[in-house]
């Protein structure tokens, strides 16, 4: 990598150069893999549900997409040749199409038995679209023709209910773009921007799919394939629709991004890194961005040198499966060796010119560093939580999960990465099988030797949320009902209704269980935090401290960790409150290594704590305190500041949530 550069990129160091540096490293890295013809890339490491075949044409087609962004980006130079290899490659590959032998590519099947292709169709798609010039125009015709028949099976097969539809369109749009354009490719274009509108939910978001699948997919695929497709293709009237969504969604969703470059860990295929700053570049290629060029600056180079310094790449410069290094729980079974390259769509912002604002422009700080702020996002049901004066960002979750609307609730199928009511830019939950973090959970008590479980959340029901204008403050709430393994029968009713409130670096989280039995147990677990971060869990009404929990398996972050948890018990209806802080409480009371995972059972203090609390902490970093009504209301007044701050009331059956009158 060239030096850094502080003069022009103070909080990162990186440059275009330090981009296109990456984009080669990573490229040469992996065509020391690939077939003698070029036409897969058989790079090291488990094989997919897909088949090693299909995993090696990802590895083609998504190296494919980086090696595009980088030579259209510079206007066609290509001195490492690479354009001739990814040609050699897609002759050999689509010479005898879904024959067994050293070259050939799998031929693309329905999403049901054969379609991991179709995705990679996209990519190379893509990659030709942009390449055109000094590629796909230099072929002979009878490689064209066949190429072009490869491509078309992704027009002639069914996609995954989901962002898959994104994946004809963007086959389809080369075609046209090279004059090959037809009724079939129209149709493919036309069905995919159609199942766009339906998915659209305003603000700048869209569900991947039927449902309320809210998550990283956002930017790197709903909002990137379609208007770069009208981009391309230079459809004024299609930008104009497409494009204020990427500005709004980026209004939303620049915030996300930690003081460290950390996207949020949350949502699936989280291997794809630094994809996650594509939306930043397209907003960036395209013009449609709320960001000054030096923030947009500041958050790409930031998600990339994150990556880049903590283990993404590995001794043969190739990137792993995983977060910073490598961790199963962060993967899926569709995840293969070379599934982490979709990483490529980063590269996207290298379409800009060098000497573009994005580029010359003085890096500035990403939003996560200014003041502490609270941002309510509703048409997801998220609320993006950040501190300045550690870059801590946090995401409390109330509207997203994976379910689709036909789809049972299954103890079994419960996903980590999207049923935790919390995540943040320095933690990952807990894998399956540990105790979960950020977690409300019952336990119902049954016949002696009947099995009992914690039940898990599943499908998430919006309740609201709501930010103040100038981010001191704000909520997001939701309902679930507890899911319990086939073997323990589920009481009829039962709910639970949770709200969290956040202020600073503190959140309240509030729940009522509805129609629990008799005896019904409650457990409340805080942030999975490693050796280095903070982590505080206070139980403020109903609930009592516990011992932590131990998850042996750890996060993408840390190789073990303990939970913070209190508990209680519910009969009926009850409400249940505990504050949570993630960061800036080092050195803090009780738990391990002076303050990790620490609980503190606020009825309760230590002798002398209350002293060394009141020199160590101003009265805004001091815990929030809670009153709750008694009667049928229970209404939850929330006191910050340690009672010297503002309040907030929360209210359930109908849901309110204000600042009383007069605060």
């Amino acid at each position: 990598m060239p030096e850094p550069d502080h003069v022009r990129s103070p909080r990162t160091g990186y440059t275009r150069a330090h981009w296109e540096a990456a984009a080669d490293g990573l490229l040469r890295a992996a065509w020391r893999w690939a077939t003698p013809h070029g036409a897969l890339l058989d790079l090291p490491g488990r094989a997919s549900r897909s088949g090693t075949r299909s995993d090696g044409l990802e590895g083609y087609a998504r190296t494919f997409l980086a090696a595009a962004f980088r030579t259209a980006g510079a206007s066609g130079a290509d001195p490492a040749g690479l354009l001739e290899r990814y040609a050699d490659g897609l002759t050999a590959g689509t010479r005898t199409p879904g024959r067994d032998d050293a070259e050939s590519w799998p031929l693309i099947g329905d999403y049901t038995t054969a379609g991991q292709p179709m995705v990679e169709a996209a990519s190379v798609a893509l990659a030709l679209r942009l390449t055109r010039p000094w590629l796909w125009d230099r072929l002979d015709d009878d490689t064209r023709a066949r190429a072009e028949e490869w491509l078309r099976g992704a027009l002639r097969h069914t996609p995954a209910p989901n962002n898959w539809y994104l994946f004809p369109l963007g086959v389809a749009g080369f075609l046209e773009s090279a004059g090959r354009g037809d009724a079939e490719t129209r149709a493919a274009i036309e069905r995919g921007l159609e199942l766009l509108e339906c998915w659209w939910r305003g603000e700048g978001w869209y569900a991947d799919g039927d449902g309320r699948a809210f998550d990283h997919y956002n930017g790197w695929a709903l909002h990137l394939y379609p208007l770069l497709h009208a981009h391309l293709a230079g459809d004024e009237a299609l930008s104009a629709r497409y494009g204020p969504r990427l500005r709004e969604h980026l209004a939303g969703y620049a915030p996300t991004f930690g003081g460290d470059g950390a996207p949020l860990h949350f949502g699936r295929s989280l291997t794809y890194r630094f994809a996650a700053c594509a939306a930043v570049g397209l907003g960036a290629v395209t013009g449609y961005t709320p960001l000054a060029p030096g923030v947009s600056r500041r958050l790409l180079s930031g998600t990339l040198r994150y990556f880049l310094e903590r283990g993404a790449v590995d001794a043969d410069g190739l990137l792993t499966l995983g977060w910073h290094g490598p961790h199963d729980a962060t993967l899926q079974t569709y995840s293969g060796p070379a599934s982490p390259y979709w990483a490529s769509k980063g590269f996207v912002a290298l379409l800009v010119p060098s000497e573009d604002p994005l580029w010359t422009a003085t890096e500035e700080a990403a939003p996560s560093e200014g003041p502490d702020r609270a941002l309510a996002l509703t048409a997801p049901g998220l609320l993006v939580h950040s501190t300045g004066g550690d870059g801590l960002v946090r995401l409390h979750n109330h509207g997203s999960d994976t379910l689709r609307p036909w789809q049972a609730e299954v103890f079994e199928e419960e996903d980590p990465l999207y049923a935790r009511f919390a995540y943040s830019t320095a933690t990952g939950p807990t894998a399956r099988g540990n105790p979960p973090d950020n977690h409300l959970a019952l336990r119902l008590t049954g016949r002696p030797g009947a099995p009992a479980a914690w039940s898990v959340r599943r499908r998430v029901h919006p309740l609201g949320a709501a930010s103040a204008p100038d981010g001191e403050w704000g909520w997001a709430a939701s309902w679930h009902r507890p899911v319990f393994p086939a073997a323990v029968p589920a009481p009829p009713s039962l709910r639970v209704e949770s709200v969290t409130v956040v202020c600073g670096r503190w959140e309240v989280r509030a729940h009522r269980v509805v129609g629990a039995p008799a005896g019904t147990r409650v457990r409340l677990t805080g942030w999975a935090a490693g050796e280095d971060l903070a982590a505080e869990l206070v139980p403020l009404h109903g609930l009592a401290a516990t011992d932590p929990l131990r998850a042996p398996h750890g996060t993408a972050y840390a190789r073990w960790v303990r939970l913070p948890a209190v508990e209680g018990e519910v009969s009926g209806t009850g409400v249940y409150v505990a504050a949570a802080a993630l960061g800036g409480g080092a050195g803090r009371e009780g738990g391990r290594d002076g303050g990790r995972d620490a609980v503190r059972d606020a009825a309760r203090p230590a002798v002398g704590d209350a002293a060394r609390d009141a020199a160590r902490d101003t009265a805004r970093d001091a815990a929030p305190r809670v009153t709750v009504s008694e009667g049928a209301e229970q209404a939850v007044v929330i006191e910050w500041g340690g009672g010297a701050g503002r309040r907030v009331r929360v209210a359930f059956d109908p849901l309110t949530v204000e600042q009383p009158a007069g605060d």
